[in-house]
């Protein structure tokens, strides 16, 4: 029996350790966009939002091998403010 080996470990990863980013200051060279989301509930805002970012960017809900081959922080969306 052969097994196929794998070079990375895929796993669920909360959306907020990377995308949620409170105290970003934006740039005169990003494009801003609104969102009205309602999480679900138990959801925290924070994740639900930077779930939409990360979802509209560069993020996926698993870990892929293509990770490294771009500059996350420079492409990533971020959620940045969440008003009730």
């Amino acid at each position: 029996e052969t097994k196929a080996s794998v070079g990375f470990k895929a796993g669920v990863k909360d959306y907020k350790l990377t995308y949620y980013t409170p105290d970003y200051e934006t740039k005169d060279t990003d494009i801003l966009a609104a969102f009205r989301v309602t999480p679900q509930p138990g959801v925290p805002p924070e994740e639900a939002g930077a779930a939409v970012a990360a979802e509209s960017s560069t993020g996926t809900w698993t870990t892929v091998w293509t990770d490294g081959l771009t500059s996350l922080d420079r492409y990533k969306g971020r959620c940045y403010g969440i008003e009730p």
